[in-house]
């Protein structure tokens, strides 16, 4: 797939909530999650499907409700992308809020081998 199609796909995904078919079809199994440094409750680079995969499952764990996504995007330039999402979430012991972030994918070989995120911290 190109980056293109690989960023569609992944929009795709998010929009309709399956985050996990996005890991299993369109990423690497080398590939690296960047946090923003100074995140709480998670490290700020993971690397590999399974150490992936566990963070996404301690992100759901710290999750109360999942309202929505809105995303925009992606923006394709070469073999990156980039998508801003704002999700509409409550976690646990916290108010309901709108969380914005971009998230920059980098594809290679038809799937995505590193993924960083930016947002408020705070």
């Amino acid at each position: 797939m190109t980056t293109k199609e690989v960023a569609d796909k992944l929009v795709d995904y998010c929009r309709t909530g399956r985050w996990d078919l996005a890991q299993e079809e369109l990423y690497a199994a080398d590939a690296v999650s960047i946090e923003m440094e100074g995140a709480q409750g998670f490290p700020q680079r993971v690397e590999g499907m399974e150490a992936i995969k566990a963070k996404g499952e301690q992100w759901n764990a710290m999750v109360e409700e999942f309202h929505g996504v809105e995303i925009e995007g992606p923006i394709v330039a070469g073999d990156h992308f980039t998508v801003s999402m704002s999700m509409d979430i409550t976690m646990k012991g916290q108010p309901r809020k709108k969380d914005p972030e971009i998230a920059l994918y980098k594809v290679k070989d038809g799937k995505i081998v590193s993924e960083q995120f930016f947002y408020p911290l705070g």
